[in-house]
């Protein structure tokens, strides 16, 4: 694979498996070298596994909800590998409930994670960025629910909203220094957390056995087929390349079709 991140070092959040390890597994193929984070500790896992393939990697668990912790992780990577290039704010959580049974915590804590930690991270990124001069990349993990709600999830369609938002105001802020800031809003992808969402939404929404949800809502797929972290980490590779030097401000889906705007 063409090497096009040599000498430069991504910072990911929310890469202890799913979508994230994939955007990791990505970076280290292209010559990058990858500091991952997320709260679990199997981001160590995925650290060590890039690593026996030769790659530059550093992990830490970490919570993005807090700014110490956040500024550690910068901290990290330019300890590690002397400064930060890209950025993908990634880590999310979701709930998935009645409005009557949701609680003020279950709001809480997704607009914490979500929308605080995606600020949070941007801000430290920048700062980052700014220190060497030669712009940047920042990418942000948004969500089909930032183009439309669905049933059940209005805290979190709310955050992956708020997260277009905070692309586009420090897109406008940052452009002139060559520092590009961009969203993504995957679609059903086979992660761990849509094999929550099918079970979740599935039990509130009529007496379906495991996966018949979400098979069901992949018919409505052109494409025919649930996305993967590949197909998700092929777009934020292009987007934090020189052949995306050009886009800022945007939020792009990744869904095979689902939704098309």
């Amino acid at each position: 694979m063409q090497k096009r991140f040599e000498g430069k070092t991504a910072v990911i959040t929310g890469a202890s498996g799913g979508i994230g390890a994939a955007m990791a597994k990505r970076f280290a193929e292209e010559g990058a070298a990858v500091v991952v984070s997320a709260i679990d500790a199997r981001v160590d896992e995925v650290a060590a596994t890039l690593k026996a393939t030769g790659a530059k990697v550093a992990s830490m668990r970490m919570d993005v909800t807090k700014k110490d912790d956040v500024t550690a992780l910068y901290d990290l990577a330019e300890k590690e590998f002397g400064r930060v290039d890209i950025s993908v704010q990634n880590a999310g959580v979701i709930t998935i409930a009645r409005i009557e049974a949701m609680t003020e915590a279950e709001w809480d804590k997704v607009m914490a994670v979500n929308t605080k930690g995606v600020f949070l991270c941007c801000q430290e990124a920048i700062a980052r960025i700014r220190k060497h001069g030669d712009g940047g990349r920042l990418i942000n993990t948004a969500s089909g629910q930032a183009r439309q709600g669905f049933i059940y999830t209005p805290h979190y369609a709310a955050s992956k909203f708020g997260v277009v938002g905070i692309t586009q105001s420090l897109a406008k802020e940052v452009a002139k220094e060559k520092i590009t800031v961009n969203a993504i809003c995957p679609g059903i992808i086979d992660t761990d957390m849509w094999a929550y969402n099918d079970a979740a939404w599935g039990k509130l929404m009529g007496d379906y056995k495991p996966g018949e949800l979400m098979a069901e809502w992949v018919k409505n797929i052109p494409m025919g087929r649930a996305g993967s972290g590949e197909d998700v980490s092929g777009l934020v590779s292009f987007l934090a390349s020189n052949d995306a030097t050009y886009i800022t401000g945007q939020t792009i889906n990744v869904d095979g079709g689902l939704i098309m705007s």
